[in-house]
């Protein structure tokens, strides 16, 4: 049973992974510091965090009778990808440069976690939703403010 879920495991981190760097594609098509790699960096380490965490509950709460909170683990992902955000992100005067690679980390991190979870759909949707924010609301953005 355990070599069951030990492939879903590998299954998950590849989907994460992918899922990360569809995003990390459009930044590294825009140029953007954070690309391809480090979307998929993230995606990834959330995916393996979420299944540890999980995988810890199960284990504790079925043989030691330990209780374990495994959003404890998805809350401190969420906090981490808040300090490596405000490293991206650069203020000068009125410019502001990072924001959306920052935000775009973030997200990629619950995609991440959303994987570990078994939410593949929710996972699969945020992302196309996160291509359609970074892509066409950009293209928009362009077009009607700059």
């Amino acid at each position: 049973m355990f070599m069951v879920f030990q492939t879903q495991f590998f299954w998950q981190l590849i989907l994460a992974m992918i899922l990360g760097g569809l995003i990390g594609l459009e930044r590294e098509y825009k140029k953007k510091a954070a690309g391809f790699q480090t979307y998929s960096l993230v995606a990834l380490g959330s995916c393996l965090f979420t299944i540890i965490a999980f995988s810890m509950f199960d284990s504790l709460t079925v043989k030691t009778g330990i209780t374990f909170d495994p959003s404890r683990v998805i809350n401190a992902i969420a906090i981490g990808m808040g300090f490596i955000g405000a490293g991206v992100v650069f203020h000068q005067g009125d410019f502001i440069e990072g924001l959306t690679t920052a935000a775009g980390l973030w997200l990629t991190a619950a995609i991440g976690v959303a994987v570990g979870i078994g939410a593949y759909i929710l996972a699969f949707f945020s992302t196309i939703l996160t291509l359609v924010v970074l892509v066409i609301f950009g293209i928009l953005e362009r077009k009607l403010f700059k």
